[in-house]
């Protein structure tokens, strides 16, 4: 699993790039507004009331009604597929697999990254689980992509009671983290056993990148228990690991776990005339490569990070999707003995040219999903269930940053065309389950299973977003530069960097529901709500947009790009980039939004308490007043607020590193923080203590970029800092932020800059 951030759609947010979050500008006119926040000095946060608020005065004596600006269900593509939420009274963390045991229907197990297993049964209001198996103790799950990854079911469990298990722990001297892929057996009472733990492969990873596990077991149908594991990390697998032979990096194994000392290897596996010597750790693998042999466990090699797979249980084809580097993810159906050309190729195309990319031997992709649509991809299943007939044979996948579910469907020249089934779930896509009926379901990291079914449509698409902005009910449809009458304004303090544009925000929520603040001082916003924002570059309105809650729990972004006489805007489908005031200006697709409005900050970034901590004059009114005190007093916000505010960024008058810290939280944290998606540990969030941010002196995860002892952040020296080095690229795949902008936010450059050469080490 991988993740990145972006700059996105119209909404409130902390993401980078021309199409971002939270500009620190007003609501007044942009030419009159740009420091219209009044900005006061970062403080910790409080756990006592908010003390600013109750003295200060309200903008507001009533709440507008909103009968115009609302969010209905989700637009629906024609193939009619929906996302229906089971088992909805169940309470799990970051699930990442799930199965039913062979012959048994009525159970499901299901993984946490933490190491736990646990078992339910199979009816819609089940609340109760058990816990099958605790490998917390043994797993270590300290970086992003480490902890219990995958489990697999004996084809005899019923008789035999073996699970094997793939999972990090620590390494020997201490540390993340060996790679264990294990078996285990249930005890008398039906519980996994840990004490029984015979260990098959163990393997360090060979970076301190701590990432490209791979990570997905499974029998097939010959009996023999499939691994996939990816290259071992660091960006653009730098000792090309992935085409050597003679270790295990960057294949799928095959091994027979019914015999042998540990294992003994299928006798048609392609390297099995060296079965004498097997790879199953490090001290092997070296010695097999100073021997020139080959690992007898390889199946098949040539893979970047192969997440999840499966077989189709019609056909026994196994179907693989691959993580891709920069620019694409593709989709594999696995041959014994084939090469899938990383790091020789990043799907069908030329990645590392040493060897003038010759492509002999190896094998193509199925399919491929361009960056930034996809940036993260997640296998699924061939659908062979009975229920969702347009469905059937189609091979179904998502992602598990942007969130789309996508199929391809096998076409009459004995290929496979691409259909859109969701464009966007509002889901990390973690994993894909099958039940024995056939029936699919997701797994969102974030919490909630989810099962494919049919929506009952045919052709077009349902709950279609309004083509011209003056027909979405939430602008003056007479004057669409202007808000309907039911929005209610707002502003920030940290200013997101949206390449250079001013911004105005408001909120429109359904008559009768709140604002509510959560117990980290996010706000969590209500089904129904829109969230509109527009953007200005030297005072002409070039876009709206409108960051949607959907009544089916669907978060989705919509963007609308002003036509040059300034009377309305148009719906731009699929993202664009258009000149505008003598600049590139990047229109987001809805892909685009949901990479930067990740679930674990909340969606709608900007709504935090740290945020509108502060005063804002309200047109309607003119009055300048508290923004927790005035949507408290008429209504809108319930909860408990702290104290909790941020730095701006550009007050001189506040410290070096509290202004760091908030620029960071609003251009990064969204991402970079536990949960947010990415492939790097780093916690960007301003409450955070240093300490624990895993950024000063800790080595990139993503290569180096050429630069000599490079860190995250190098205390004192500016020059050998990823961080930095990231920020001033554009047009290229390790950009930060990634998607989304077209120019660098010098000023911000410079903060950090200044911030990081005055650190003389990492402070606690």
């Amino acid at each position: 699993m991988k993740v990145q951030i972006l700059t996105v759609c119209l909404l409130v947010t902390a993401c980078g790039g021309s199409g971002g979050g939270d500009g620190g500008d007003g609501n007044s006119s942009p030419a009159q507004s740009s420091a219209s926040s009044s900005h006061s000095s970062a403080s910790s946060p409080s756990s006592s009331s908010l003390s600013s608020a109750s003295s200060a005065a309200a903008g507001l004596s009533v709440r507008p009604s909103n009968i115009s600006c609302l969010a209905g269900q989700s637009p629906q593509p024609e193939y009619g597929v929906k996302l229906q939420p089971v088992y909805t009274n169940l309470n799990f963390n970051q699930p990442v697999d799930m199965r039913q045991p062979p012959g048994d229907s009525a159970n499901w197990y299901l993984a946490e990254k933490n190491g736990r297993i646990i078992r339910f049964a199979d009816t819609p209001d089940v609340s109760n689980t058990r816990v099958f198996a605790d490998l917390t103790s043994q797993v270590n799950d300290s970086a992003n992509e480490a902890g219990l990854l995958s489990f697999a079911f004996h084809p005899q469990f019923a008789s035999n009671g073996e699970v094997y298990v793939f999972y990090q722990t620590d390494e020997a001297g201490g540390g993340c983290c060996d790679s264990l892929l294990s078996r285990f057996s249930t005890d008398a009472s039906g519980t996994l056993d840990p004490d029984s733990e015979q260990e098959l492969i163990r393997f360090t990873a060979p970076y301190r990148s701590k990432n490209h596990f791979g990570g997905h077991l499974g029998f097939g149908d010959d009996g023999y228990l499939y691994l996939s594991i990816g290259d071992g990390g660091s960006a653009g697998d730098p000792d090309n690991r992935a085409q050597n032979t003679a270790n295990l990096w960057g294949s799928m194994i095959r091994i027979d776990v019914d015999n042998g000392s540990p294992y003994a290897i299928p006798a048609s596996n392609p390297f099995a005339d060296q079965s004498d010597f097997l790879c199953d750790t490090d001290t092997q693998m070296e010695q097999k490569q100073s021997a020139g042999g080959d690992c007898p466990e390889l199946y098949a090699w040539g893979l970047r990070n192969p997440w999840r797979w499966s077989f189709d249980r019609a056909t026994g084809e196994l179907w693989l999707a691959d993580v891709g580097q920069g620019n694409w993810e593709e989709i594999n159906t696995i041959q014994r003995g084939g090469n899938y050309g990383w790091r020789v190729r990043e799907g069908a195309h030329c990645y590392n040219p040493a060897n003038n990319c010759d492509t002999r031997g190896l094998t193509d992709p199925v399919a491929e999903e361009p960056q930034p649509d996809f940036q993260s991809i997640t296998g699924g299943y061939r659908y062979r269930g009975s229920t969702i007939a347009s469905l059937q044979g189609h091979y179904v996948y998502g992602d598990f940053v942007t969130g789309p579910l996508h199929a391809l469907k096998p076409n009459d020249k004995g290929g496979w065309d691409k259909e859109v089934l969701i464009a966007n779930t509002g889901q990390n896509i973690a994993s894909f389950a099958e039940d024995h009926q056939g029936e699919l379901y997701i797994l969102s990291f974030n919490g909630g299973i989810f099962q494919l079914q049919d929506n009952n449509q045919s052709g077009g698409v349902n709950n279609a977003p309004a083509a011209q902005l003056s027909d979405t009910g939430c602008v003056n449809a007479a004057s669409p530069h202007l808000p309907a009458d039911g929005l209610i304004p707002y502003s920030v303090t940290a200013p997101f960097w949206s390449d250079g544009a001013q911004k105005q925000r408001w909120i429109a929520l359904p008559d009768n529901q709140q604002l509510s603040v959560q117990p980290n001082q996010d706000w969590a916003v209500p089904p129904g709500s829109v969230l509109v924002k527009n953007f200005y570059l030297n005072d002409e309105l070039i876009e709206t947009r409108l960051l949607k809650h959907h009544t089916d729990q669907v978060w989705a972004g919509y963007t609308y790009a002003w036509n040059q006489a300034g009377t309305d805007a148009e719906l731009v489908v699929g993202g664009a980039v258009r000149q505008r005031q003598g600049q590139d200006w990047i229109y987001p697709s809805g892909s685009d939004c949901m990479q930067c409005h990740t679930e674990a900050a909340g969606r709608a970034l900007g709504l935090e308490t740290a945020q509108l901590n502060s005063s804002f004059l309200y047109p309607s009114t003119g009055i300048n007043g508290h923004q927790i005190t005035t949507l408290q007093s008429i209504g809108v916000l319930s909860g408990s607020a702290t104290d909790a505010r941020l730095t701006d960024p550009a007050d001189q008058s506040a410290s070096l590193q509290e202004r760091a810290r908030a620029y960071l939280h609003t251009n990064c944290a969204q991402c970079h923080q536990p949960g947010g998606g990415t492939n790097v540990d780093m916690d960007l969030r301003w409450q955070t203590s240093f300490s624990e941010m895993q950024l000063c002196n800790h080595p990139p995860q993503n290569g180096d970029m050429g630069i000599s002892d490079a860190m995250l952040l190098a205390p004192g020296d500016s020059d050998a800092s990823i961080l930095l080095a990231r920020m001033a690229l554009r047009d290229h795949a390790q950009q930060m932020p990634p998607v989304g902008s077209n120019q660098v936010d010098t000023q911000g450059q410079a903060l950090l800059n200044e911030w990081i050469d005055s650190l003389s080490g990492c402070p606690d």
